[in-house]
Order: structure tokens, then sequence, then C-alpha cells
């Protein structure tokens, strides 16, 4: 079956999941008026969920490999699936808090799972278009979210924000089941000490980084949290590197161009997911704008990483992975950096051709990045490096926005923020993107050359 479909079949999967914690986070005050709570109170929803897929992430690549790939994807649609059901019938609170931890664990074992299947069964040279239909949710559904969300919340009820995940759900699953092939299993020791520790680490990382994006936080008790993540990581690298069957395997990153991308990536990362945080806020607090034209101008960011879509992989091959990531990085930045110079004054059409071409730099920085990250990956390592990455990449997401909001926070100086506010915000992830950027000159102009050739020059090489 083409690696395409089963692209196609998974990055459908990664959206429905992607799509859910964007738009939750309009309907806060919804939720919040039908439990008669408070909207800080709702927010835990959000919370548990972003805890529950952080923790769950490094035991997914166990469950892949032990019970195989592809019944533990559609397991976790059916898990992911039905708790959705349950969050749309809470009647309280703690019903849908823990509804949404029962969502975080399917969508925890989506994500690194179903990447391992589209790359175990995708050759090298279909390695980047599979990669770039698995990338889309990724850059589409943090900015279709809020104003979906707005939307439904407006003229429907929050409630159908997890309801319209049932007909999707039982579509992905059919499609799974249909589509997707068997795998090999592998049995190993479960490591119980490697989840516990890197549990712990990521937990309090994550909530860390959340608290730093919350207005009004306790910088200390942040501080906290983000010393003993960092602490206990350290143990837990320690553990991984010295035992036989680490729950985390690090080996991946021995793989120069694996480990070029998850670092020097995670910056470019980091940079790209300040993005979706500020642009809404500067539309709406800083131009006084409303939620629909904040949200109509965000769209074009969207607009341009469907363009870009269609023209990455002629790009890629014809310049390179290197050539690509430096200069397309660059871009990226300057594109951060033009932002910044956004006013109440600015012509609607130049923002959104400004927003445009940043979606399409950012599309086309991520699809190179991801495919880069495993071109070299033997496919007995697919699950490690799947599972690793996801692990990096949801860490790196969470410190885009801590970055964002504690940059605008201090330059607001507990005041409402401004537009200068934002301005630095911008600043800062321009800066922090081409630094990404440039550290990805030290790749050599052959890596990933394996996938960026292409079938008719691998077949004539062959």
């Amino acid at each position: 079956m083409s690696s395409r479909l089963v692209a196609v079949i998974v990055a459908g999967s990664f959206f429905m999941e992607l799509l859910d914690g964007t738009v939750i986070t309009t309907a806060l005050p919804g939720i919040a008026g039908s439990f008669h709570v408070g909207a800080v109170d709702a927010g835990l929803g959000v919370t548990a969920y972003l805890l529950t897929v952080a923790v769950m992430i490094p035991l997914s690549g166990w469950l892949s490999d032990r019970f195989g790939a592809r019944p533990v994807f559609c397991a976790a649609i059916v898990v992911f699936t039905l708790a959705s059901v349950l969050c749309a019938a809470s009647q309280t609170l703690w019903q849908f808090v823990l509804a949404r931890v029962l969502q975080g664990i399917g969508g925890a074992m989506m994500v690194p799972v179903g990447r391992t299947v589209v790359l175990r069964g995708a050759a090298k040279a279909d390695l980047m278009a599979a990669t770039a239909i698995i990338t889309w949710p990724g850059l589409i559904a943090p900015v279709l979210g809020p104003p979906i969300g707005g939307v439904i919340t407006t003229y429907a009820s929050w409630r159908w924000i997890f309801l319209i995940n049932m007909p999707l759900g039982v579509a992905a699953l059919i499609s799974a089941l249909l589509v997707v092939r068997t795998s090999e299993r592998t049995r190993r020791p479960f490591d119980g000490l490697g989840f516990a520790l890197s549990a712990v680490s990521i937990a309090c990382l994550v909530y860390g980084l959340d608290l730093a994006g919350t207005a009004g936080t306790n910088w200390l008790v942040t501080a906290g949290l983000l010393v003993i993540g960092l602490a206990v990581g350290v143990v837990a690298v320690r553990h991984a590197l010295r035992h036989p069957t680490p729950l985390l395997d690090l080996s991946p990153l021995r793989i120069r161009t694996y480990a070029a991308t998850s670092g020097d990536g995670a910056l470019l990362r980091l940079a790209i997911n300040m993005v979706p945080f500020l642009l809404p806020l500067l539309f709406q607090v800083g131009f006084g704008l409303s939620a629909v034209t904040s949200g109509l101008l965000v769209l074009t960011v969207f607009a341009g990483n469907l363009v870009m879509k269609t023209i990455t992989t002629p790009t890629v091959r014809r310049f390179g992975f290197r050539r690509v990531l430096v200069g397309n990085g660059i871009l990226v930045a300057l594109s951060l950096g033009a932002c910044a110079l956004f006013g109440a004054a600015t012509p609607y059409w130049l923002i959104c051709v400004v927003c445009f071409l940043g979606g399409a730099f950012r599309s086309l920085e991520f699809t190179g990045i991801n495919t880069l990250a495993f071109a070299d990956v033997p496919a007995e390592s697919m699950s490690a490096a799947s599972t690793l990455n996801a692990t990096i990449t949801q860490l790196a997401t969470g410190l885009g926005v801590a970055v964002a909001a504690t940059v605008v926070a201090v330059a607001a100086g507990g005041h409402v923020p401004t537009v200068l506010d934002f301005r630095l915000g911008f600043v800062v992830g321009a800066v922090i993107a081409l630094a990404g950027a440039l550290m990805f000159l030290r790749l050599d102009r052959s890596d990933g050359a394996v996938v960026s050739a292409g079938r008719r020059t691998s077949a004539t090489r062959a």
C-alpha cells in the first residue's frame, strides 16, 4: 500500500488531536460557565491533558515495540475518540479533567507511534513526501484552532468541540485497519525506573513552562519546577545511557543528522511556535482588533503553509538540505523580525503578505528538519527515534510559548502589554531562529542526499 496514503491517514489523526488541543483554549469561559467554576479552574482540563501527553510519550515507543505499531496506533485512536465523547458528556469539572487525562493517554500514543508507522513503511525516496504530509497538522492546527473554537463556542456549544472527534475518529480507525500493515514485535523488559525518572522530569518541565506562560504566575514556584525537572532529567539521561534496554532510548542521537536536527532544530521549533501565541495577541490586545478580524489575518499563515507544501520536495531536491535549512531558516528569522514592524496603521494587505510568506517559510523549514532527522535512521531504530523526537518537540513547543509570554510580561512590567512589548517578543524569536539556522552550517552538503536525490537518481545509483 502507498506510503503516502498511510501518511494521509496518520496526518488526519494528528490533525484531530492537535486541533482539539488548540480549540479548547477559546472555549474555557464556556466550559467554566457550564461547571459553575472560574476560568482558571477550567484550565485544569488543559493542564491535565498537556501533562498526560508529555509524561506518556516516552512509554509509546516501548508499547509500539512490544505490541506492534499498528494495534497501538488503532488503540490510541479508540481511546482518544471515546475520551472525547466523555469530555462532551461531563457534568462536573472533575469528570471533565479525568476524561481529558484519558484523552491525553490516547494522544500521547497517536503521534510518535503514527509517525513510526509512516517512517517504517516509506522508502527513502518517498520519505520527504510522507514527512511533508504528516508535518502539516503541527503547522495548521495552532493557526486554525482559536478561530474554529471561537465559532463553535459562539454559535453552538463547547461540547461540540469534542463531539466532532467522534466521526473523525471512526473514519481514522476504519482507514487505519484497512490500510496500515502489521509490523514486527520486539520483546524487551520494561524500564520502570526510567519511566519514573522521565515522567517526573518531563512533568516538572512542562508544568513549569506552562506556568511561565500564564499571567500573574509565581516565579519562585515556576523556577523551582524547572530546576527540579532539569535535575531529574540529568539523572534520567545518565540512567538511559547505562541501562541495557532504556525506556527512552538515546542511541539515535549518535546519528549526526538526527542529533543536529534535534538540537539546532529545537531552536527553530521554539521560535516558530512563538508565532501562534504572539500574532493573535498583537492583533487583539495591541491593535484592538476583533477576534474575527484577528483570526482572518492569522489564517494567511495557514495559506502560506499550504502553498509551500506543493513545492517543498522540488526545492529541497534542487538545493539540498544544508542550503535549505540555513537559507530558509534565515528567511524564517526575517519574517519574525518583519512582524515586529507591524503597527496599528500597517495596511492589512501588507500584514497578509508578511504572514503568508512567514507561513510558507515555516512550512519548508519544518518539513526539512523533520525529514532530515530520520533520513539516516535505520528501520529498527525508527520507534526509538520517533519517541525521542516527539518528546523533544513537545518540550520545544512549550518552551516557545513560555519564552514568548515571559518576554512580553517582563517588557510590560505588570501592565497591559502594548505594541512595543509584542515587538520585543518577535525580535527575540527572530534572534533565536537566526541562531538555529546558522547552526545548520555544520551540516555537510551531502547530508540527506539519499532522501533528497529522489527516485530517479536513487535508481540510477543502484
